[in-house]
């Protein structure tokens, strides 16, 4: 088994420039580790060997590995870890009632409403949608009292083009004539006051992503119409409590989608470790959201697997190379084939340390950055 050491048995210094190139030495390494395979293999391919004297030089010849070289580089390399993640609609949320009646219209699954839209219809009268970050608690009308709710109310209002005053917390003449003006434009009755459970708020337009109830079916108050997400995408990944240290808010991380797209995203959110049971064994989980980078990326996609790749080591200012450029120098050495300003090469040791994005971590005496090594061609 001593054919990868052909060099020392011919009298030559392995670690000697070689005019004769790359090529010579990778058949021998080559052909010496096939009939090695072979040997130890033994059966059927040993038999083909027998059977056919000229297998052995056809195996050289198909193992001859055509080359080409690729310089020692000096800079950071990051090695990354990989999980699985669900690409899907943010924020999802259950929408109830704030009023009961017949449900004789709802938007359609899929579709965006935006600020004064109708999300669903009860009694054919349109419940809409204004944005703001508390929930609809009471009605508004003339004599109420002064609230946030108010301020977001006329913040809507404005937006939608029906308040001409700075929103502030109190209902005043004002604002009464700012719904009564919305509610002509709706086609609805004009009262200047909006009933309790005739509005929604939210935080930002919709995405209607599932009716809960059929048109036709009697709605009580606090009872499921829609459930509804924000626009915008997120990826969750479900890590395990040993990998949380991988999820840190504010990191980049890669992220593969399907038909084989690359893009990038940012860890947001990193819940609390929960315990989580999946065909009657129980783990514990780190849950953690990601946002991409690049929305429209995304685009043309619902719910889908992704697979993400999160940072779990770095080093820096390290020389390094291609995997590939890795040779066996004996069962506990690696090395490097060095090409020299003539074009012969030259093998030298390495120690190898982080593995990489395709790419080894090396160091060693004659190891230097800019230098051109030799790898086989892909």
């Amino acid at each position: 088994m001593n054919h990868v050491f052909d060099d020392e048995l011919d009298g030559h210094d392995p670690d000697a420039t070689h005019a004769r190139g790359p090529s010579s030495r990778r058949k021998k390494l080559i052909a010496g580790c096939l009939v090695g395979a072979l040997v130890l293999a033994g059966g059927v391919a040993g038999s083909m060997l027998l059977l056919r004297p000229d297998a052995a030089a056809e195996a050289t010849d198909t193992g001859s590995v055509a080359t080409s070289t690729a310089r020692i580089e000096q800079g950071t390399l990051s090695g990354t870890s990989q999980a699985q993640g669900t690409l899907d609609y943010a924020d999802q949320r259950d929408l109830s009632a704030g009023a009961g009646g017949t449900l004789t219209a709802i938007a359609p699954v899929g579709s965006q409403v935006s600020l004064g839209g109708g999300l669903y219809w009860l009694d054919n009268t349109p419940v809409l949608l204004l944005h703001g970050a508390l929930p609809a608690w009471r009605a508004f009308g003339s004599g109420m009292p002064d609230g946030p709710d108010v301020l977001q109310l006329e913040m809507s209002l404005a937006a939608l083009g029906y308040f001409d005053r700075v929103p502030d917390t109190e209902f005043a003449a004002s604002t009464e004539r700012a719904i009564s003006a919305w509610q002509k434009a709706l086609g609805v009755e004009r009262t200047g006051r909006l009933e309790l459970g005739s509005v929604v708020f939210m935080a930002g337009d919709v995405r209607v992503g599932a009716a809960d109830v059929t048109i036709g079916s009697q709605v009580g108050p606090g009872g499921k119409v829609l459930t509804v997400t924000s626009l915008e995408k997120r990826v969750q990944v479900e890590l395990k409590l040993s990998e949380q240290r991988l999820a840190v808010v504010g990191v980049q991380v890669s992220v593969s989608l399907p038909g084989g797209t690359e893009t990038t995203g940012t860890v947001t959110a990193v819940g609390v470790p929960t315990e989580k049971e999946n065909n009657g064994q129980k783990s514990v989980i780190v849950p953690v959201t990601i946002a991409l980078d690049d929305p429209t990326a995304a685009a043309d996609l619902q719910r889908s697997s992704v697979s993400v790749g999160f940072p779990s080591e770095q080093r820096e200012n390290v020389l390094s190379v291609p995997v590939e450029a890795l040779v066996a120098l004996d069962s506990k050495t690696f090395g490097v084939e060095v090409v020299a300003a003539d074009g012969t090469t030259k093998r030298v040791p390495v120690t190898t340390g982080l593995f990489a994005g395709g790419r080894v971590e090396i160091s060693g005496e004659g190891i230097t950055a800019g230098a051109d090594v030799v790898v086989p061609k892909s």
